[in-house]
C-alpha cells in the first residue's frame, strides 16, 4: 500500500503521461466501455472528455451519469507485471454548457490540440467528470485508494 504523497505522485504521472482512457458506462444493467481522449485538471478533482452526441456512450451517460475510467501505462511487455501502474477513477459525468464548456474545452485542447475540429464541432459534447476516488494498482497486486477532498 502506497502512502498518500506517493499515491498522488503516481496518479499525477499517469494522468499527465497518458492520452487515452477506457470509459465505462452502464445502461439497463449492461456495462459498456469506450476508448476516449481525456484531460485532467491539476487539482485531480475533475477530468474532461469529448464525444459526439449520436454515440452509445452519450446515450448511456444521459441515462446514468456514474462512470468508471481506467488509465494505465502498460506497454504489453513482461516488465509490466512489476512496473506498470493503473488507476481506476470513479466519478459522475455531466455535459458542460456555456462558460464551463469553454473552460473544459480549453483544458481538453491543451492536451489534445490536434482534436480541435472534432471537439469544437456542434455535434460534440464536452463532458466533465467530478472525481470521487482513485484506485491505483501498482506492482501488479498492490491496490491503494486516494479520495479527492471537496
Amino acid at each position: 500500500m502506497e502512502d498518500a504523497p506517493a499515491l498522488e505522485r503516481i496518479v499525477r504521472e499517469l494522468l499527465a503521461s497518458q492520452r487515452l482512457a477506457v470509459l465505462s458506462t452502464e445502461t439497463r444493467g449492461m456495462p459498456y466501455s469506450s476508448l476516449i481522449a481525456f484531460a485532467a485538471a491539476p487539482d485531480l478533482r475533475t477530468l474532461v472528455f469529448a464525444t459526439p452526441r449520436p454515440t452509445r456512450k452519450f446515450s448511456n451517460l444521459s441515462e446514468n451519469a456514474q462512470v468508471s475510467l481506467l488509465v494505465d501505462n502498460r506497454s504489453n511487455r513482461e516488465e509490466d507485471f512489476a512496473e506498470a501502474a493503473a488507476a481506476t477513477i470513479l466519478g459522475t459525468a455531466r455535459e458542460t454548457t456555456g462558460e464551463e464548456r469553454e473552460s473544459s474545452l480549453a483544458l481538453f485542447l491543451g492536451k489534445h490540440p490536434y482534436l480541435s475540429s472534432f471537439a469544437r464541432s456542434p455535434e460534440c459534447a464536452i463532458f466533465r467528470v467530478e472525481i470521487e476516488a482513485y484506485y491505483v494498482v501498482s506492482r501488479f497486486q498492490s491496490v491503494s485508494e486516494l479520495h479527492v477532498r471537496r
